[in-house]
């Protein structure tokens, strides 16, 4: 039996949803480790569809433990609000099997303002962000001056936690020329809400090693992907937080040994959310249709997703940086009916041949895809369950994914319906 570790291999929104639902099935608890509200997960069950920020996706099955760990940003209000709204579609959720971890940071009211500002002053300079106060939420708690879901316990011990955290903030909107915040009301809204949020909270890392004692499985489910990393992602163009598979361990408090199977989700094509350099982006008919098939659309923000063709060497880059085991490949039926289909193989700067994306935003901008061509399939994959039904063309695209990126496919998926997914091999066993 081994615990699994979901991750995205691109730049996110690749289909990771389905998949954690799928596999929540065998799963006794789904633990979340980083990120915030600014990711969401959408899953399709006997034809309800469910669109989850913050709660973990074991929250939609029955007899599930539902963890949010202490690497994930918490926006108290907006937990509450996704909480009041999954129980109104008929959703149990108590604090038998939801917990919050109670390290966690909590996003308050001036972190959004402050994403606001930053972004409106930056113009064309933009990051792309949610705009929900996510990254300065990660400032304050690398900064040490976080507020946290412990901190709701005691009113002398949040009232100086405030103190020092706007003591900061407050100097950074008066240099912007911005109202100063005040505290006494933020104070009041935090503590009537207190009650409700230490409902849940426990120390997680406590919980997810008495979990493992019992021999239950466990599964660790990333937000966003690998190259929104904030080390190993397009830097600045990335999340606030490390997306790696690694941060299961530090964002949830369990040791590496826990961990047996990294599973990469990743799209049959490319997309990208926001600013930020994108080798294969496609800004032609091609692009659109595949946007269109897609339905490339964020769960978040409803912002319209970039397309571009598979990008192969970002892919193999992700799986060495990030340990995955196998792959997922999602959204295969998108591709369907295309003349052909291209696969980047490699880069080239300033006229020389490169077998890695740079680091330097600088030339991440002037790499130019180097492609392989791949005959199309003049036919519908749509809910296709079994590798040998699927056309030789597909299957052809499919192993040389598989042979560039040296890591085997595990599982391939050909709608949004968790069942019409093609299983090659269970990450759990």
């Amino acid at each position: 039996m081994k615990n699994v570790v979901v991750v995205g291999s691109q730049w996110g929104d690749e289909g990771k949803g389905k998949i954690v639902d799928w596999l929540s099935e065998q799963a006794d608890v789904v633990v979340r480790f980083q990120g915030g509200h600014n990711a969401g997960h959408t899953l399709v069950i006997d034809g309800k569809t469910y669109k989850l920020k913050l709660l973990p996706s074991g929250i939609v099955r029955s007899n599930k433990i539902s963890i949010i760990g202490n690497g994930v940003v918490v926006d108290p209000w907006a937990l509450l609000d996704e909480i009041k709204d999954i129980k109104n579609k008929g959703i149990l959720v108590n604090e038998n099997n939801l917990i919050l971890s109670e390290s966690a940071t909590l996003i308050l009211p001036f972190h959004k303002e402050m994403d606001q500002i930053r972004e409106d002053k930056a113009g064309k300079n933009k990051i792309g962000t949610t705009r929900r106060g996510i990254g300065p939420a990660y400032e304050d708690k690398v900064g040490r001056r976080s507020i946290r879901v412990m901190d709701l316990r005691s009113e002398n011990n949040l009232n100086k936690r405030l103190d020092e955290v706007l003591n900061h903030h407050n100097a950074i909107r008066k240099g912007l020329g911005k109202t100063v915040y005040k505290k006494e009301n933020l104070k009041k809204d935090l503590l009537k809400i207190a009650p409700q949020i230490l409902n849940y909270a426990k120390p997680t890392w406590k919980v997810i090693d008495e979990y493992h004692k019992l021999k239950k499985k466990i599964l660790f489910e990333g937000a966003q992907g690998i190259l929104l990393d904030v080390d190993h992602g397009t830097y600045p163009y990335v999340t606030s937080s490390n997306t790696v598979a690694g941060s299961a361990a530090t964002g949830s408090g369990c040791g590496l040994n826990l961990i047996g199977y990294v599973l990469g989700i990743t799209k049959a094509y490319t997309t990208r959310v926001g600013e930020g350099p994108f080798p294969t982006e496609l800004n032609d008919n091609v692009g659109e249709l595949i946007g269109k098939r897609g339905h490339e659309f964020g769960t978040v923000t409803n912002r319209q997703r970039r397309c571009g063709w598979f990008d192969a060497v970002l892919v193999k880059q992700t799986c060495k940086i990030s340990g995955i085991t196998g792959i997922a490949l999602t959204k295969l039926d998108v591709l369907d009916k295309l003349d052909e289909i291209k696969m980047c193989v490699g880069y080239k700067l300033n006229g020389k041949s490169i077998d890695y994306l740079p680091a330097a935003v600088e030339d991440q901008i002037k790499v130019k895809p180097v492609y392989q061509t791949f005959k199309g399939w003049n036919m519908s994959t749509r809910g296709v369950r079994n590798i040998e039904k699927l056309p030789s063309e597909a299957k052809i695209y499919i192993q040389a994914i598989e042979k560039f990126i040296e890591v085997k496919i595990s599982s391939i998926s050909t709608s949004p319906e968790r069942k019409d997914t093609i299983l090659i091999e269970d990450p759990f066993k």
